[in-house]
């Protein structure tokens, strides 16, 4: 199979589809894989790089496009992209078509096979695509959040860790999936006072097992979120049902709650944001404020450490991707249920529920 790696075009997003490791696999196994000039440069993978592992350097997304049968990403494809996708032709990314519907009714019109990252399962329920970059967001979200606590950035001007003599600042993690854990995992490293809610009770006792004692879990219900915003420091918005929008479990009224400086994350704005006044932004642009509260709600997160991102990504789609272009998508999604849950459009028809259920009027 014809393999193409275009260069991400979304604001600062320096990932990449593929290492030069992921190249060589697909190359020994007998498959042609294109890269465009430059697509890896931002993850310290180079031209060279690439040439070495036995792919073919294009000069421009067009030619990649183009020449190839399966498209492998890293973000959604955006407007400039769509006009460039093709009837048949295999998409693997991540989509987020809940979160857009614009771009849901692109890929229907294009009849290409849209295989998204964040939907393909393991036969534990579990999302062995999405899981990298969700413990990389949750790791990142008490990075930034502590950067932007900081006064100068109109923070509450708290250092999460406290000093000898001062409390630590307080974190609180909407969900306690990937994103949470991960999120409480470095928050509780800093030293700082953790609480995290969630309405699964087997994941709250998982966490009660394995996290210290200065982190405390419960229940996640509206009375719960609103007594716990008007004293804590940082919000983290970790919230996932697969495949659909996230639920506003902070809505605009509670924002009056908050003390001034609060700072709040928002994790799950790929599918559109788990706080009602959460809107994307980038890393170029990575925060606003409403009502004295600051909003950080960077739609690519893990494009800020592209290296470690990139790594981790074609680490778990390898496997995937080797399955595809080996049996054809039609085989390879009848032979692997997991894979076949992945697969959200194909030739002009919506096959993940989730999806059509956003867009009931529209699709």
């Amino acid at each position: 199979m014809k393999i193409g790696v275009p260069k991400e075009i979304k604001n600062n997003e320096s990932r990449v589809g593929m290492t030069p490791a992921g190249v060589l696999e697909l190359t020994r196994a007998g498959h042609e894989v294109s890269i465009q000039s430059g697509a890896g440069d931002g993850s310290g993978f180079f031209d060279e790089d690439y040439r070495k592992a036995g792919a073919l350097i294009l000069g421009t997304i067009e030619e990649i496009y183009r020449e190839s049968q399966m498209i492998v990403k890293v973000k959604e494809p955006l407007l400039e992209e769509y006009p460039l996708i093709r009837e048949n032709q295999v998409v693997f990314t991540y989509f987020h078509f809940a979160s857009n519907e614009t771009l849901t009714q692109a890929m229907i019109e294009s009849g290409a096979i849209c295989i998204a990252y964040e939907t393909v399962e393991d036969p534990d329920g579990s999302l062995p695509l999405l899981t990298p970059m969700s413990e990389v967001a949750g790791r990142m979200a008490i990075q930034q959040g502590a950067r932007y606590l900081e006064k100068p950035v109109k923070g509450r001007g708290v250092l999460l860790g406290g000093v000898p003599g001062v409390a630590p600042g307080k974190v609180l993690v909407l969900g306690a999936g990937t994103v949470g854990i991960q999120a409480a995992k470095m928050a509780a490293g800093l030293g700082a006072h953790v609480t995290i809610l969630d309405v699964n009770m087997k994941r709250l006792r998982y966490v009660n097992d394995v996290m210290p004692s200065h982190v405390v879990t419960e229940f996640s219900n509206e009375y719960n979120i609103r007594r716990h915003i008007k004293t804590h420091d940082l919000i983290i918005g970790g919230v996932l049902l697969k495949g659909a929008k996230a639920p506003n479990l902070i809505t605009r009224d509670m924002l009056k709650e908050m003390r001034p400086g609060t700072v709040m994350v928002d994790v799950a704005v790929d599918q559109g944001g788990c706080m009602e006044t959460t809107h994307p932004t980038t890393h170029e642009d990575p925060v606003y404020i409403i009502d004295d509260v600051v909003h950080y709600a960077v739609a690519n997160m893990p494009g800020a450490v592209p290296h470690t991102s990139t790594v981790a990504l074609t680490n778990v789609t390898l496997p995937y991707i080797l399955r595809i272009a080996t049996k054809g998508w039609e085989k390879a999604c009848l032979e692997d249920d997991g894979l076949r849950k992945g697969l959200n459009i194909a030739g002009g028809e919506v096959l993940y529920k989730e999806i059509t259920a956003t867009f009931a009027t529209a699709v």
